[in-house]
């Protein structure tokens, strides 16, 4: 199984993902992870990975263009079964959703950040949304 994460930050997951359980599934070569800096597709001077939103609401939003740019790079390298968003509007993680990801081959997930993602991104490339449960983990990425 191959595991493409797609976050704006990628240090925070660096400990948790090789550690324990994770660190000797990777070391059996029963899965390989690897995290993506969404920062790295934007293009702007300040590479910018959100916005406010088009409706004029409260927050920020993670912007469309490095999310989609990242997406059709890695899809022009394999085949995924799932992109999966973590938001809290998801189903609940829970052992039957877990068992049914672990048939998978590969699968992105992009990490929730701040008030949620441009509408595109759910309309056009997210296949899942998938929460942990009714709370929030710093800015989402954790989760």
């Amino acid at each position: 199984m191959r595991i493409d994460i797609l976050t704006s930050v990628p240090e925070l997951l660096v400990s948790p993902l090789n550690e324990s359980i994770l660190k000797r599934a990777q070391s059996k070569g029963l899965v390989e992870i690897a995290v993506h800096n969404l920062h790295d597709y934007a293009h702007d001077k300040r590479r910018t990975t959100d916005d406010y939103p088009f409706g004029g609401e409260a927050g920020m939003v993670m912007k469309p263009e490095p999310v989609f740019e990242l997406v059709e790079k890695l899809q022009s390298e394999r085949r995924y079964d799932e992109i999966i968003y973590t938001s809290p509007d998801g189903v609940r993680y829970d052992q039957h959703e877990a068992n049914r990801l672990s048939t998978l081959e590969n699968i992105i997930i992009l990490c929730g950040h701040y008030k949620g993602i441009d509408h595109r991104i759910r309309e056009h490339l997210v296949t899942r949304e998938i929460s942990i449960g009714d709370y929030v983990l710093t800015g989402g990425e954790l989760a």
